[in-house]
């Protein structure tokens, strides 16, 4: 067995269909939920220090700037651990959709944190930029654009990519 050319991995990877916007939302729901459980954990870690209170500026100012940068950097670890091992969360495993680069690889680490970055892009202006992939006829959000990645669907497992 032959191991396929960049060329032919790319035309592969090309051929996948954008995912729809309706699988990524549910996978994002997916996938909220699971960050935010992560988070609530990461927050546990510091009420120790906190007598059990919330981690605020007012009343814990040293701490909040160690809190804030350990909440992003959970973020960061969440998304980029699977996307730059598999291309997938577990909620987008659950819906069939990968991110890869355009070029059909897998994520580097700083594919991730532009990603990342530019979907708050996507968010700020009322959530235009994922109303944007609506209308996109590659169905892009700006993140998408912004970080050169895109979400494809995945075939059923037991089906080859091309029928």
């Amino acid at each position: 067995m032959t191991t396929p050319s960049r060329e032919e991995f790319a035309a592969a990877a090309a051929a996948l269909p954008p995912a729809s916007l309706l699988r990524r939302v549910c996978a994002m729901i997916y996938d909220g939920l699971l960050l935010l459980a992560l988070l609530m954990i990461v927050t546990a870690f510091f009420l120790p220090f906190t007598g059990g209170e919330a981690v605020r500026w007012a009343t814990f100012p040293l701490l909040t700037l160690l809190y804030w940068p350990t909440l992003a950097g959970a973020v960061v670890i969440y998304f980029g651990m699977p996307w730059t091992e598999r291309g997938q969360t577990l909620g987008m495993a659950s819906w069939r959709i990968r991110v890869q680069r355009d070029d059909g690889y897998l994520l580097t680490w700083r594919d991730v944190v532009v990603r990342l970055a530019a979907s708050l892009l996507s968010w700020a202006p009322a959530g235009l930029g994922w109303v944007w992939a609506l209308f996109d006829p590659q169905r892009r959000a700006w993140h998408d654009k912004l970080s050169r990645t895109r979400v494809v669907l995945l075939p059923k497992a037991g089906k080859a990519a091309g029928g």
